[in-house]
């Protein structure tokens, strides 16, 4: 149908059965959409880039007359003229800023997925404080580029300004993927090269004898403190606390520390282990993958030391308590950087955080010879790439590669790298004989002489 849009054509329009068009004679692409229900709306209606043609909504007949809808309608169709997209650049225009989406978009989101949603969040708005009132299409990888830069000249890490970056650019991801802005600003933007093969920090042996040490003498302090304030409240005729002479561990620190070093648990997971996940009698003890980084479920054998720290540390706990390790509010911890920020000073162990604790527990079972598969089960990586940087403090397995090119120079005295000796005649005795098997897997069959003891001497 088509009609002069005017006051007047509108007042004579009648609703139908299915909704239908009333196109303007004057000004081709303006139109008004026809509701069954009797509502009608102005349409500006053009062709795209890739010919198919596409519509923007002007508004209702309640809201625009007729002439204020078809100049709305003219400014579009100039647009297009000009060779710009209408649709993109309303969405340009009413693209919320970055603080606005992470409100009321993402915080519901995360905080919904994430165990750590609500910090995430918090560090999010406190890292992007400057780009808060930057609309999302506004964040361009040069302004990401700068602002990294500045954060180096700041003397800030590169592996923390890439954790930034990589964190706005999920942000971003989530608001491409829902169609808020039509693709991620930043997802060509790349990270800062860092050292892969940096050093881990754990504690050497003597740092490890300083730890245990200070934390035996924190305890020692806690215990006497504590039979000086009983005595303090006696003399007043006030109940008196709980004596910890009845119990092994005046409080979480020392369990939690030694817990730690033994299973390599993240800070985390250890806040979250409950008496359910450990299997004192077998020695097991269960990471569910709700608590868990990954998300995947994993066990962890406990050796010795873990097995008795948890087991006397069960007999003091809380019997209805279902955490291993309850805050004084009986409560989840959420942190515990005081007290171990003292122990450390104390110590005097300088730069060892306590994640360090985990690289403490992956470093010793490397030195000690596990292969770094079995290293990474256990810490719950879930690509080896993550446990390769343990790899430098296996230095025997090296070791022991380079030192087969010993057995090239004694196949081959003369040193010419194309030449291997043949293998000498070997004179044995009669109470042996010779056997001869492939050494090294070559184009020439190299073989050498054994001597295995034969049977016919043995009485």
């Amino acid at each position: 149908m088509k009609a002069k849009l005017i006051t007047r054509t509108i007042q004579s329009i009648t609703p139908h059965t299915s909704p239908y068009d009333v196109r303007d004679t004057e000004l081709p692409g303006f139109l008004l959409r026809v509701a069954p229900t009797g509502r009608m709306s102005y349409y500006c209606e053009y062709r795209r880039d890739d010919g198919r043609r596409t519509r923007l909504k002007l508004g209702d007949t309640s809201i625009l007359t007729p002439a204020q809808a078809r100049d709305e309608a003219l400014k579009i169709l100039c647009d297009r003229v000009r060779g710009e997209d209408p649709a993109k650049k309303r969405q340009t225009n009413k693209c919320e800023t970055l603080g606005a989406f992470i409100e009321n978009h993402y915080r519901p989101w995360v905080e919904s997925h994430r165990k750590t949603g609500a910090q995430t969040v918090q560090r999010s708005l406190a890292r992007f404080n400057e780009f808060k009132n930057e609309r999302l299409l506004d964040i361009s990888p040069w302004k990401i580029e700068k602002w990294r830069t500045a954060r180096l000249k700041d003397g800030i890490e590169k592996s923390t300004v890439n954790r930034n970056v990589t964190m706005l650019k999920a942000i971003l991801e989530k608001a491409a993927e829902w169609r808020l802005i039509e693709s991620n600003p930043l997802a060509r933007v790349r990270p800062l090269k860092t050292d892969s093969a940096a050093r881990i920090r754990y504690l050497s042996d003597d740092e490890n004898v300083r730890l245990r040490n200070t934390l035996d003498q924190r305890e020692a302090r806690i215990h006497q403190e504590r039979v000086q304030y009983n005595l303090w409240l006696a003399q007043r005729s006030l109940p008196a606390y709980p004596d910890l002479a009845k119990v092994v561990f005046a409080d979480y620190l020392k369990p939690m520390v030694l817990v730690s070093m033994n299973t390599g648990i993240r800070r985390g997971e250890l806040f979250s282990l409950k008496w359910s996940d450990l299997d004192l009698n077998r020695k097991m003890m269960t990471i569910e993958g709700s608590t868990a980084k990954s998300g995947k479920t994993r066990h962890i054998p406990m050796n010795k030391e873990c097995t008795e720290v948890l087991t006397k540390w069960r007999l003091q706990s809380r019997p209805e308590s279902s955490l291993v390790f309850e805050s004084p509010t009986r409560k989840r911890f959420d942190n515990i950087s005081s007290s171990w920020a003292k122990v450390l000073t104390q110590a005097e162990i300088d730069a060892f955080r306590w994640h360090d604790l985990r690289h403490h527990f992956a470093s010793a079972l490397v030195i000690c010879g596990v292969d770094l598969n079995t290293v990474r089960e256990l810490l719950g990586h879930s690509d080896l790439k993550m446990t390769l940087r343990y790899a430098h403090l296996a230095p025997q397995v090296k070791a022991d590669a380079v030192a087969k090119l010993d057995l090239l120079h004694i196949l081959n005295p003369s040193g010419n790298p194309h030449q291997i000796a043949k293998p000498q005649k070997v004179v044995h005795s009669p109470a042996a004989k010779v056997s001869t098997a492939p050494l090294i897997d070559d184009p020439e069959s190299v073989y050498v002489a054994r001597l295995v003891p034969s049977m016919r001497n043995v009485q």
